[in-house]
């Protein structure tokens, strides 16, 4: 089981702040590609993973990180500061 946790714009389309799934995805970008094919509002929210950043285990990672004992995966936009 992996928690999937959505953050910002990714949350209000999922319309979920997190969630438990069994996935057999190798990568994160595997996992993207499960979640897209979910439902319209999944594919809403990764239509653009320019728009993305992802952290696994609470690490900044790519999409083509592996999924191989990670617990947790958390999407969110880039973050801005002024």
């Amino acid at each position: 089981m992996i928690e999937i946790l959505y953050f910002a714009w990714v949350r209000e389309r999922i319309g979920l702040p997190r969630e438990r799934i069994e996935t057999g995805a190798a990568t994160v970008a595997e996992l993207v590609d499960e979640l897209r094919a979910r439902e319209d509002r999944y594919a809403a929210a990764f239509a653009d993973l320019r728009a993305l950043r992802v952290a696994v285990d609470q690490e900044l990672a790519g999409f083509d990180a592996p999924l191989a004992g990670v617990r947790e995966v958390a999407f969110f936009p880039p973050m801005t500061g002024g």
